[in-house]
């Protein structure tokens, strides 16, 4: 397991750190009423279906769209500012970013005039994000909304984790944890005394399917819902999988996940199905990688609403009680 991330700097702000990629307001999701979703960097798993791959490195990354690059023809400031010579004219007359030699420090984001470069990943105290929270303050108050953690994973970065969310609840506003449950248990524990509502992954239950798509397998993720759910019977908690076509999306993989759900304690709990996208597929390309699932079609509406269908019946599960 990678260890909690401290992104303080010498000479910043002495308070624990975060590392940020993403604030996305009055979002209706992920959580009850308009809310604001932050977006963690720092994951331990490296699921082939991630919208979200600039969340999974632990360090700041530079994007690249080619789309909005004026071209070295006319424009050459971001290779002149380069120190390790990572930027080199393409033949298209874009530039091109060698990922071995680049060191993400981001002096060429800085002179880059279309903004065709930007560094992925901010560092932030816990109450300078509670400063852009608090703007949406009475939107949370006539909804019934709040703030949502996720990522990447966010409890790769608990200490920072946990003192946000302190100062959120200090001052009465709603908190919602997504996570994938890989994290120590000692740490999911902490944020779970913090939260309102955790919403929490199941992507697989056969563990050799999670580690093959995911990149890890799955026993400590299984065992911390297990203990979120005996230790916190009252906490609200929503169990997802992402349904994707070729992996999980078969009647036995649901009902398996389903019949062992039921099996935990403190009473059923919330379940959705999510169908797979390809919505972040761009990104890939972006930080210089191969999107894993290139050419795979979501899940047809149908097969989504029969799998959902699995799920409305009291009698799905019966024979996997056993």
């Amino acid at each position: 397991m990678p260890e909690t991330h401290n992104t303080n700097q010498p000479g910043q702000d002495e308070s624990v750190r975060g590392l940020i990629f993403n604030i996305q307001k009055f979002s209706l999701h992920d959580g009850s009423g308009i809310r604001t979703l932050v977006f963690l960097k720092g994951c331990p798993l490296t699921c082939k279906w991630c919208a979200n791959p600039e969340g999974q490195a632990y360090t700041p990354e530079l994007a690249y769209r080619p789309d909005k690059c004026i071209g070295t023809s006319g424009c050459d400031r971001c290779r002149g500012v380069c120190e390790v010579d990572a930027i080199r004219c393409g033949e298209d007359g874009r530039v091109e970013i060698s990922r071995e030699l680049c060191s993400d420090c981001g002096k060429c984001v800085d002179v880059c005039p279309s903004k065709a470069l930007e560094l992925l990943g901010t560092s932030m105290s816990a109450d300078e994000l509670i400063k852009v929270v608090e703007e949406d303050s009475s939107f949370y108050a006539r909804s019934g909304g709040g703030v949502t953690l996720s990522g990447g994973e966010p409890l790769a970065q608990t200490e920072f984790v946990l003192e946000f969310f302190k100062k959120a609840r200090a001052r009465g506003i709603d908190t919602a944890l997504e996570t994938s449950g890989l994290c120590r248990w000692e740490d999911l524990e902490q944020a779970c005394r913090l939260v309102n509502h955790v919403f929490f992954d199941v992507k697989a239950l056969d563990r050799g399917k999670h580690e093959e798509g995911a990149g890890a397998g799955n026993e400590r993720i299984l065992e911390n819902l297990g203990r979120l759910r005996e230790t916190f019977p009252e906490l609200p908690v929503t169990v997802r999988t992402p349904v994707v076509p070729d992996f999980n999306d078969s009647p036995e993989d649901i009902r398996a996940i389903a019949a062992f759900l039921d099996r935990l304690p403190g009473g059923r709990v919330e379940y959705e199905l999510l169908p797979y996208h390809r919505f972040g597929e761009s990104k890939y390309s972006q930080l210089g990688k191969v999107y894993p699932l290139q050419g795979l079609e979501p899940p047809r509406k149908e097969q989504i609403e029969d799998l959902r269908q699995i799920l409305s019946r009291d009698e799905w599960c019966d024979s996997y009680k056993s």
